[in-house]
């Protein structure tokens, strides 16, 4: 279930190394030009007895760079959100217009590019500031309840500062949508259904016990909107009676339903519609009771909360666990950091990275070797879509944007990320007010378990890879998001899924779950994260080439017969009409966004492939997530966007399309704040500037391993963009940290050359280390 929250964890202490023995750590790294017998034979002699106190490793502090350029994408300060609140404060407006938190209004490209690119001013930094008009009650004479957003700016506020309403990232036409329950009287509501669930007492005390043992809420997200009402349905949970966050964990299968105007207004039509007890509907409470004390009435056992659902150790674990586990070292940072634009180097990629309160990180300007890949790279939205034949979880599809993918979890060095990692702090301005994330974003190197390149026993390539991470908790669920960054110029995006299970009662539901627990149904869900990635493949001028593979039988002049074989068929999507598509099975087809004015020496267009690593329409989402319902999509940066029922889409990249979804779309799931279907409208996609909008997800069929977490080694997701005729050869080529076994047929000898890597040797005592967690 979703309710935001956040972990704070306080890291003290550094980390120094790696193998685990006495509680001293030692990494020897033999280098430079000795025999090969020489490296795998000769006698060890421990460097604890040379190495001095000097030779400790340490935990690297990155370099400091200046960024070339300021980042125009740059979060709102706590300076510049609270002048924008005041100097609204000042302005005229409705007194039934209230406004709820500023973030800055992301600059449009066309405005950036001149900046990045050229010799023009940076764009002007704005505000978007959201804001309800006549959410209560009493205000019901100035109109429908309803959210908006205005536009203030240039900051930081001075005589120049206008402020407009906003309109033009939205589909819906004036950027305004209805609050749903926006003048309920929530005294009366509760009164409403405390007389539902009060009208039953004596069949749950008889199922449960006392009432502290059990509580009913709301089910479904969002609400069914249809008719000009709002149905809800409610479930009964158990309680949790430990330490841990198990409510998830203990549906108890009874559930009512309720009706109620859009508004919530209208006390006189909510109306009470029925009990759903082991599959069995009954329309009145009356109903329901004669049933239940009838001879024969099937009455449920509860699911229980104990120690099942907590996630310490269980007793006796595996052999040697008690023993220190291998970690990971780093001697020195490798990478670069400009703090203050949140600007970040590495091995010729560059970067700068920003955050926003709804989606999260987001990445702009990717080069590599000077050239920009990638204008814009981050996450637009994350669905989690369940299924059953009881009506919460067939009615739950969480958006969760609205909950707030941008408040970061502290991470926990050694768990999260590396001990020698480096970290960023955040501080988001969003609807919910102010939150400074500490260590919010990790940055580190890695040492991959196989080798980038190697041919025979004469030559082999590490792969080392870098990662800039930042992980989030939305309600049951921990999603961790991970921008990995390769030598050869890859770049890998992974998503993983960590936490409680939202489960289901097991109740004639094996159509839907595998029954896990006492009364537990592992409730099947989809989990799908739509991402955006605006490419500038040598330019803002690209095309999307399709190589397929295709099985065919030709005819060829040195064959004495038709021969069964297989040949590359190219294409290209001409239009927005074709461009929602399904990855191909088993790779059979190549995607490529190309630049075809800038071939490269042999005449192959140069550019980057998507390699891959559905959900079909939903009746609860209606048109709010159309983007959902195909893998890839690509599209030009328009207005605002969605789509059907396919894996993939591609735009032309428009100002005025800046998000494939709102946070606010499931107020109304029929005129969402953003259609995705509509940024598809036929144009043309031959040398255009290009947007791909592309999902990652599982299809998550939780079992009892799934008990008490979900873990991420299953959970997870990931898509890489590489690169396809863009270079003239590997460019892991341009490392040093390799090693080549050169022979002499003459002599006999084997020489390992290392081509001038520097020799690593460091000594740590990782028993002064110590974390506080508190």
């Amino acid at each position: 279930m979703r309710a935001t929250t956040a972990m704070r964890n306080i890291f003290t202490g550094f980390l120094l190394f790696a193998v685990a023995t006495d509680g001293r750590r030692l990494h020897k790294h033999v280098q430079g030009g000795a025999s090969v017998a020489g490296y795998l034979n000769a006698d060890y002699t421990s460097p604890y007895d040379t190495l001095s106190a000097e030779a400790a490793c340490v935990i690297p502090l990155p370099p400091q760079v200046k960024a070339p350029k300021k980042n125009v994408w740059a979060f709102l300060t706590r300076t510049e959100a609270r002048e924008v609140t005041k100097w609204l404060a000042k302005q005229k407006f409705s007194n039934a217009t209230v406004f709820s938190g500023a973030q800055l209004m992301t600059p449009n490209k066309t405005a950036v590019l001149s900046y990045l690119d050229g010799n023009g001013p940076a764009p002007a930094r704005y505000a978007k500031v959201q804001y309800t008009e006549n959410n209560e009650r009493r205000l019901a004479k100035f109109g429908p309840p309803q959210y908006g957003s205005v536009l203030v700016g240039p900051l930081p506020v001075s005589n120049a500062t206008t402020w407009q309403h906003l309109t033009y990232p939205f589909t819906n036409g004036d950027g305004k949508t209805r609050i749903l329950f926006g003048q309920v009287d929530w005294r009366a509501y509760i009164k409403f259904n405390n007389n539902i669930t009060d009208s039953i007492k004596d069949i749950t005390k008889d199922l449960w016990g006392n009432e502290t043992h059990y509580s009913a809420s709301v089910g479904q997200d969002p609400y069914w909107q249809y008719d000009n009402r709002i149905t809800e349905w409610s479930q009964y949970w158990g309680s949790s009676t430990g330490e841990f966050d198990s409510y998830d964990l203990l549906p108890l299968g009874l559930y009512y339903k309720a009706q109620y105007d859009l508004l919530g207004s209208d006390k006189d039509s909510w109306t009470f519609a029925g009990w759903l007890y082991n599959d069995i509907y009954y329309r009145t409470s009356e109903e329901f009771r004669e049933a239940y004390f009838s001879r024969g009435f099937e009455k449920l056992a509860p699911n229980l909360d104990g120690a099942w659902t907590g996630t310490d150790p269980v007793a006796p674990g595996f052999p040697a666990d008690k023993e220190a586990p291998p970690m990971p070292v780093a001697e020195s940072a490798r990478f670069s950091v400009d703090y203050r634009q949140k600007y970040v180097e590495w091995m010729g990629f560059s970067f700068y990275l920003t955050f926003r309160s709804d989606t999260g990180m987001v990445l702009y300007d990717i080069r590599f070797k000077g050239e920009r890949i990638i204008y814009e790279l981050g996450i637009q939205e994350a669905l989690a879509h369940y299924a059953g034949n009881d009506p919460v979880q067939s009615g739950t599809a969480y958006l969760d944007s609205v909950y707030g993918l941008g408040y970061a979890n502290e991470l926990m060095p050694g768990y999260d990320c590396p001990t020698y990692a480096s970290y960023l702090n955040v501080t988001i301005e969003g609807s919910y007010g102010s939150s400074k994330d500490i260590n919010a974003v990790c940055l580190f190197e890695f040492d991959a378990d196989y080798s980038i390149q190697r041919h025979s026993y004469a030559s082999n390539t590490k792969n080392i890879y870098f990662v800039v991470r930042t992980i989030t908790t939305v309600g049951n669920y921990d999603y961790s998001f991970s921008y990995e960054f390769y030598m050869d110029g890859s770049i890998q995006v992974v998503v993983r899924a960590a936490g409680y299970i939202q489960s289901a009662f097991w109740a004639k539901n094996s159509d839907y779950g595998y029954h896990i627990h006492d009364a537990l149904s592992g409730s099947m869900h989809d989990h799908v994260l739509n991402f955006k990635a605006d490419f500038d493949i040598l330019g803002t001028a690209n095309t999307v080439e399709l190589v397929t593979v295709t099985p065919t039988t030709e005819n060829y002049i040195w064959a004495d017969q038709p021969r069964n074989t297989m040949k590359l068929v190219r294409s290209e999507i001409a239009t927005e009409d074709e461009s929602r598509l399904f990855w191909a099975q088993n790779g059979q087809t190549q995607y490529r966004i190309v630049n075809k004015d800038k071939p490269n020496k042999y005449g192959e267009y140069r550019g980057y492939r998507i390699l891959p690593s559905q959900v079909d329409n939903s009746s609860n989402l209606v048109n709010a997530a159309n983007w959902a319902y195909h893998d890839l999509q690509a599209s030009e940066i328009r207005s605002a966007i969605r789509a059907p029922a396919d894996n993939a889409q591609i735009t032309k990249q428009k100002d005025t399309e800046p998000v494939s979804s709102d946070p606010l779309n499931g107020q109304d799931v029929y005129n969402p704040l953003v259609d995705f279907n509509k940024f598809f409208d036929g144009e043309s996609l031959e040398q255009e500037d290009l947007v791909l909008w592309f999902n990652l997800g599982m299809h998550h069929i939780p079992h009892t391993g799934d008990l008490p977490n979900t873990v991420f080694t299953t959970a997870h997701s990931a898509i890489q963009i590489t690169p396809s005729n863009y270079f003239l050869y590997d460019q892991s080529r341009d490392t040093v940290n390799m090693v080549r076994l050169k022979s002499n047929n003459k002599t006999g000898e084997t020489k390992v050359l290392t081509f001038g890597q520097a020799d690593q040797i460091c000594m740590a005592n990782l028993s002064s280390v110590g974390y506080s967690y508190y």
